[in-house]
Formats: structure tokens, sequence, C-alpha cells
């Protein structure tokens, strides 16, 4: 059937690309995440264990957020290994890295989904997609709020 939502065809194809990225960061920030919380040692293990836990546990339900407005705008959401590393801007981490570098890691992946986020901001809004705009905002107000709460660990008091 013919999809007639009020965007065309065109501005949809745009919007799920933007978001085809964004879903790719969300899911690779997920599985760093999640290796972070399985990984962690050190004095602050307790602290860090749970907070990266809420983030990748906040992070599952995003990405399924995040394809199903792909597929609400009538595309595909990638799934796989292979187009998430495709579609990312996040670096893989080589390694077992120690607890301060971790964070560090953490706040650069948190940062990248944000300006991948604020990146596709502009296309949705030309389309005048409210619901895509949205779900953006809420995912810049996520990341802002981590990398901040990550870098507050590792920065020295002013």
């Amino acid at each position: 059937m013919t999809i007639d939502i009020g965007i065309s065809s065109d501005e949809r194809a745009k919007i799920a690309s933007g978001l085809s990225r964004l879903l790719a960061d969300s899911y690779t920030l997920y599985l760093k995440t999640h290796n972070f919380h399985w990984n962690v040692t050190g004095p602050m293990f307790m602290t860090l264990h749970q907070m990266f836990e809420e983030q990748y546990s906040e992070l599952a339900l995003a990405v399924d957020e995040i394809a199903e407005r792909i597929r609400a705008l009538g595309h595909p959401a990638p799934g796989s290994y292979g187009e998430f590393q495709a579609l990312t801007s996040i670096q893989d981490d080589a390694g077992t890295l120690d607890a301060q570098a971790m964070i560090a890691a953490l706040v650069t992946a948190q940062e990248t989904v944000a300006r991948t986020a604020r990146e596709v901001f502009p296309v949705v809004e030309a389309a005048a997609d409210e619901p895509s705009a949205d779900l953006l905002t809420q995912r810049m107000q996520v990341h802002e709020k981590n990398a901040w709460m990550l870098r507050s660990l590792i920065e020295k008091a002013a």
C-alpha cells in the first residue's frame, strides 16, 4: 500500500537514512556499555556497574523506538552487526580498558550519538515530521545528560 502520512517518499527516505545512522550508533553504544558493565573493575566497580546497567537498559528500549519509527516511515530498519558497523560513527575499543578509559570512551560515544541525532534534525524539521523530531529531542537529552554524568566522574574539581 502507498504510505500517505503527509511526508513525501523522498523525505521519508532521507529521514529513515538518518534514523538508521542513529539506530546504528545507539546499538553500538548499547553493546559498548553492556561490555563495560560486564568487565569494569576497580574501586568504582559497584557505582559503574550499576550506572552502565541503567544506561544499557535505557538504550535497549531506545533502539526499539528508533527502529519502529523507521518502519513507520516505510523503510526497513538495519538490524545486523554488519549493517550497524557500516553505519555507525562510534569507534570500537581494542583490548580491555580500565575504568577511567571506559568512562572516557562512553563520554565520547554518548556525545557521538547526540551529534548524530542533531545532524538528522534539519531533515526532520524540513519535512514537518514531528514524531521523529520528538524522538530526536528525547535522544539528544538522554545522551547529553549521560555524557555529563560520566564526564563528572573523571573531571577534576575546578
